[in-house]
C-alpha cells in the first residue's frame, strides 16, 4: 500500500470517527466532507501526530476549496491521530470556523502544480 494510500485510508478512518464525535452527516465532494444537521459545510483534516521519520504531522489546504468552504460559511474538524493496529486513535480534536484559522502563507507545488496549498502545524492550532 502506498504512502498517500495509507494517508487516505488512514483520513476516512478519521471522517467516520468525527461524523460520530461532532454528529456529522458524511456528505464528501471536492471541497468538503460533511454537513452539520443545518447543512453547513465541514471539511475534516486529519494529521498523523508522528511520522515515521519522527516530524509532526500537518493539515494540508487548498485555496480554491478554503474559499468555497469560506463562501459557505462552514467550518473545520481538525483532528490528530495515531494509527493503532489497523485503525486510529484521535489524540486531539478541534472544531473551527474557516474564518478562524492562523495566517495561511499559500504557495504552489507539490502534486497539484496548479493550485495554490498550504500546511498548517498542529501547534498552530493546539
Amino acid at each position: 500500500m502506498s504512502r498517500s494510500h495509507r494517508a487516505n485510508h488512514y483520513g476516512t478512518l478519521v471522517e467516520r470517527q468525527a461524523a460520530d464525535r461532532y454528529g456529522l452527516e458524511l456528505d464528501r465532494c471536492s471541497w468538503h466532507d460533511a454537513k452539520r444537521l443545518d447543512g453547513t459545510p465541514v471539511e475534516i483534516k486529519a494529521a498523523m501526530h508522528r511520522h515515521s521519520d519522527g516530524q509532526p504531522g500537518a493539515f494540508k489546504l487548498y485555496d480554491q476549496y478554503h474559499e468555497q468552504l469560506r463562501a459557505a460559511n462552514g467550518w473545520y474538524v481538525f483532528a490528530v491521530y495515531r494509527i493503532r493496529g489497523k485503525g486510529v486513535e484521535v489524540l486531539r480534536w478541534e472544531m473551527r470556523h474557516s474564518s478562524r484559522l492562523p495566517k495561511l502563507d499559500w504557495h504552489g507545488g507539490g502534486e497539484h502544480r496548479d493550485a495554490r496549498q498550504t500546511k498548517i502545524r498542529m501547534s498552530s492550532l493546539f
